[in-house]
């Protein structure tokens, strides 16, 4: 399972999931469910998100070791 920090960046940059919706292209429920944990980005995805928040990818999304550790 991929983790995200997408709720605490988006508190930090004071911005609303409408805004950051907007500014990578995507709806503002895509943004609800990204940081709900219900599905995962696509990589273009995660690099507009985290370029959002000027920010790494690794610094947004983390990867869970049991999700990688067959």
């Amino acid at each position: 399972m991929i983790k995200n920090k997408m709720k605490e960046y988006r508190a930090k940059f004071n911005m609303r999931q409408e805004e950051l919706a907007e500014k990578v292209g995507v709806r503002r429920e895509t943004i609800g469910n990204l940081e709900r944990g219900r599905y995962n980005p696509s990589l273009v995805l995660a690099w507009k998100i985290a370029k959002a928040f000027n920010a790494s990818i690794e610094d947004i999304f983390t990867v869970e070791e049991s999700y990688i550790d067959p």
